[in-house]
């Protein structure tokens, strides 16, 4: 007998289903749980990490309360470890802690042996010295901790490419000499987050002590047929309600606004269900490098943050010959406590910023006198810039910084053009960027900072269908969409169009 046979065994010998039609009776495992138990346990390389991504109601989370029970009580268990289930939200963490209590209280077997704290989120088993606690990224940090086991429940739900909770477990872990991590959860949105980039780096094979266990519907596959439904579903056959499911399917092939959120929960694709601005996928289409465009005339946005968030520049230049046009971008960020902000926004910054993909302006704060010095030396003294667009709010801030760098007031009146953030002025801009974006005739260069702020835009609509990039809504900093958005609505104003022949349309 194998270990994951063993376990499996155990499981099923001494542990009832919680809930659900059948709750009471003793557990047995589909088929698919089965092959999980065995993926993590019997893997001859070793098990350090295991990702469980599948669609919802597959049992993902009984599962784990019965990993955990054979962590703190079973044949796993080790003289006086840790576990630990993590999530983003409290309710989410208790997920987990509620099912493995309500399973510990069907057996007085377990219970002679499990101490049940309901307030604390927590089991101990006193004669291993073991114990299990629920923490969420809301209330607790994970230092300090010597996690055995980890268990992540819906880790899709984490924004970007960090989870600070996730990082501090993972290196809790240096005094285990076998240390497990568990993550379950349905895909998440984007190929920016770090659930994606997990299951992307384990579908590449380049660490065999990751397990991945990931069904999905291929996106070739009618979405709404049962096919697709069971591809992302093992339990689809086995005890998921189908009269359900096919009604959603139904709702969401009749309803546009609830197919995202069946493709996502359902199917398990990696689906937005906001209403993303781009298609991620035709977007990294346009990843080719941008021309050299120093020395040549070229249209700019310039998004001026709050003096502590980021602040971005974009310049765009169409090559008349091919019809292209290349964008390049420049993004600041204060210097003091870059590492605080990118535990904040889950994001690289600090990693951008070593690669100098990111300028730090010296302080705590995005100094505007930082910024004007900037266009002078380096935006207008290298490019003949027609015009640069800028959002009215912060620009009173700014212009006595410009004065000072060296810029004259016919300059500032000439060049510097108010750029509205409303409908009116961001439509039309969206519409020219979405334009090139899909003709492929835009050259962005996968600058890392701009593929964020295009993975995090999010478009809200009026009566009319008029569009504008909304910060309020989108899940992460949109700062450089913005700046290329209005750079592009330079380029094809009116004016541009009638009297230069570098502009967008004409």
């Amino acid at each position: 007998m194998t270990r994951g046979e063993r376990n499996i065994r155990w499981c099923q010998n001494h542990l009832h289903l919680p809930e659900g039609r059948f709750v009471g009776q003793p557990l047995k495992m589909a088929e698919f749980m089965k092959e999980d138990f065995r993926a993590i346990y019997d893997n001859p390389d070793g098990t350090r990490r295991a990702i469980i991504s599948r669609g919802r109601k597959n049992a993902k989370t009984t599962e784990c309360a019965c990993i955990l029970l054979l962590h703190l009580c079973g044949p796993e268990a080790k003289l006086n470890s840790q576990t630990f289930s993590c999530a983003q939200s409290l309710d989410q963490a208790a997920v987990l802690f509620k099912l493995a209590a309500k399973i510990v209280r069907l057996s007085p077997k377990l219970q002679s042996v499990i101490q049940i704290r309901d307030t604390a989120k927590e089991l101990l088993c006193p004669q291993l010295g073991t114990s299990y606690k629920a923490l969420s990224a809301e209330t607790s940090t994970a230092y300090g901790l010597s996690p055995a086991l980890t268990i992540f429940d819906e880790l899709g739900q984490v924004r970007g490419p960090r989870s600070g909770l996730l990082e501090a477990m993972e290196t809790a872990t240096a005094a285990q000499e076998d240390p497990l991590l568990i993550v379950i959860s349905t895909q998440a949105p984007s190929d920016q987050d770090l659930l994606s980039q997990l299951i992307d780096d384990a579908l590449a094979g380049r660490d065999s002590s990751t397990v991945l266990r990931f069904d999905t519907a291929p996106e070739d596959v009618d979405p709404f047929s049962e096919e697709a439904i069971r591809l992302a579903n093992p339990g689809y056959d086995a005890f998921m309600n189908q009269r359900e499911v096919l009604a959603q399917a139904e709702r969401a092939r009749h309803m546009p606004a609830a197919e995202a959120a069946y493709r996502n929960l359902v199917l398990n694709q990696r689906v937005d269900a906001s209403n993303p601005f781009l298609s991620l996928g035709v977007w990294a289409a346009c990843g080719e490098p941008p021309e050299n465009i120093e020395g040549l005339d070229v249209y700019a946005g310039l998004d001026l943050s709050e003096v502590a968030d980021l602040t971005a520049l974009v310049l765009v230049r169409r090559n008349v010959a091919t019809g292209e046009w290349s964008a390049k971008p420049t993004f600041w960020l204060p210097s003091e406590g870059l590492a605080e902000k990118s535990a904040h926004d889950r994001q690289l910054y600090d990693v951008w910023a070593s690669r100098g993909l990111l300028e730090t302006s010296p302080g705590k704060t995005v100094s505007y006198q930082y910024v004007a010095q900037y266009l002078w030396r380096e935006t207008f003294a290298k490019h003949r810039v027609v015009k640069l667009a800028f959002d009215r709010y912060n620009f009173r801030h700014l212009k006595p910084w410009l004065l000072e760098a060296g810029f004259s007031e016919s300059v500032i009146a000439e060049k510097f053009e108010e750029f509205g953030q409303g409908m009116k002025s961001m439509s039309p801009a969206l519409h020219q960027l979405e334009e090139l974006v899909l003709s492929g005739k835009l050259r962005h260069g996968n600058n890392a900072l701009l593929n964020m702020c295009a993975a995090n835009a999010v478009v809200v609509l009026d009566d009319a269908g008029n569009r504008k990039l909304s910060k309020k809504r989108s899940s992460g900093r949109i700062d450089g969409m913005v700046a290329l958005a209005m750079a592009i609505g330079a380029a094809s104003s009116p004016a541009a169009v009638k009297f230069d022949p570098f502009a967008l349309i004409g």
